[in-house]
């Protein structure tokens, strides 16, 4: 018993070595020996050779389920009210009348534009992540057996390895930050606190087997400003963090979580407020104001949105983020499903179940565009300016701009918003000569 024991010791140790050589370190300095790189093309030719397969294996071949995106199950008319009821200029009502209305209630019944951003982006073709695709089933044995052996990698050596380098990522943030903590402030330690995050970071996106595409690095957030992202996973902040480093800004947690919260505090100035203090909408506002105020502080990281949505849209940014004041640095984040889905369905899946999913996926690949800075225009209101910038990173990042709150994945849409479409409709009512 005793030698199978030290056996296990041994391939641990050895298996710790390696993991430090060849990704920690030059993870922690910055550089890749390729191995990354390798990966990433084995994995792009071997889900190409699976779509080939698919397609010659389908008997009867459906372009619309191999070419067209599954955006929805029903075709939309994107004409606006105004324009559907215009024509009720006259006096007399007609039964009519009410088919705009019919038909938008059937829509939403069937499939509204809302609840479908809080569930998973489907892909047009199959990543060999999944069986639950009647379309995909048995296709053909070869596929089949490839699939086998994707499961195989993914739950007994790229698990193993994650799991291992997230270890090792989080116990050297926690570690390097409370040591680093312990500096008088000076010029010193908070450089020694940024080597700190951006390796941990960097550590912790290679568990992830992570290639991220920084754009336009010019327009980096710079410190004493705001930088506003759209919002997808938790994981967007070891993103962004893995190129720079940031002020988080958020509430005090429990457990592991509120363990790296507390040591990371002390190295590094993030805002974190207990429960009953981020109700305190003055409260907040006032931290988050002394902040900005002080230019030698890192640049704010906030996602307006308040909660994640599935890759496909942006919605509704608090109007909060903008009325801090000071400069706004917009970040577009645009995964790519194919290799893994990053959206974490927090209505569906525990952070632990979804930690699991990422790390069985087979990468996260996405694209990270820096915008150019944007300050608030004069005569322009909170919530205007939160639009534009809205506007700006969905046009970036190729997403659909919704008006909606993302509140609405847990709670049921005020009384106040239907009342003003009521408002609304009435007022096109009058003016159009239907009520006289």
């Amino acid at each position: 018993m005793e030698d199978v024991w030290l056996a296990v010791a041994r391939l641990g140790t050895v298996w710790i070595v390696l993991v430090l050589v060849f990704i920690v370190l030059p993870s922690a300095l910055g550089i890749s020996l390729g191995i990354s790189e390798a990966y990433m093309w084995i994995l792009v030719k071997t889900l190409e050779w699976a779509t080939i397969r698919i397609e010659k294996g389908v008997e009867k071949p459906r372009p619309q389920m191999l070419k067209t995106p599954s955006n929805g199950i029903i075709e939309r008319h994107k004409t606006p009210m105004e324009k559907e009821i215009a024509r009720l200029h006259k006096v007399d009502f007609e039964f009519s009348d009410i088919f705009y209305f019919c038909r938008k209630g059937v829509e939403a019944i069937v499939e509204d534009e809302v609840t479908q951003r809080f569930s998973s982006e489907e892909l047009v073709s199959w990543n060999l992540l999944t069986r639950t695709n009647v379309n995909f089933h048995y296709v053909s044995l070869r596929l089949t057996v490839l699939w086998v052996i994707g499961v195989i990698v993914r739950y007994c050596f790229l698990l193993p390895l994650r799991f291992t380098l997230a270890a090792i990522g989080i116990t050297s943030m926690i570690v390097g930050a409370t040591l680093v903590g312990q500096l008088p402030n000076s010029s010193v330690k908070n450089y020694l606190s940024e080597v700190v995050h951006l390796t941990c970071s960097r550590i912790l996106v290679r568990a992830l087997s992570g290639t991220i595409h920084y754009h336009n690095k010019e327009n980096k957030p710079q410190k004493g400003g705001i930088c506003v992202a759209n919002h997808t996973s938790p994981i967007d902040a070891i993103i962004l963090t893995n190129d720079g480093c940031y002020a988080m800004v958020g509430q005090v947690h429990g457990g592991l979580m509120g363990v790296i919260q507390r040591a990371t505090v002390k190295a590094c100035p993030h805002v974190w407020f207990e429960r009953s203090e981020i109700k305190d909408r003055h409260l907040v506002t006032k931290r988050l104001r002394e902040h900005v105020a002080d230019k030698s502080k890192l640049p704010i990281l906030i996602f307006p949105e308040g909660t994640c949505i599935n890759n496909t849209s942006v919605m509704m940014f608090k109007k909060g983020s903008f009325e801090i004041g000071g400069t706004i640095y917009p970040v577009a984040i645009k995964y790519d499903p194919q290799f893994g889905d990053a959206f974490w369905n927090s209505s569906k899946y525990n952070i632990v179940s979804y930690l699991l999913r990422i790390m069985t996926s087979w990468a996260i690949v996405c694209n990270v565009w820096y915008m150019p800075p944007m300050i608030r225009e004069e005569g322009e209101d909170a919530v205007q300016f939160a639009n534009r910038v809205r506007s700006a990173i969905a046009r970036q990042g190729g997403l659909t701009e919704l008006p909606w709150d993302g509140g609405l994945k847990r709670a049921k849409v005020k009384d106040t918003f239907r009342e003003e479409q009521q408002k609304n409709y009435s007022k096109m009512l009058v003016r159009n000569g239907s009520i006289g």
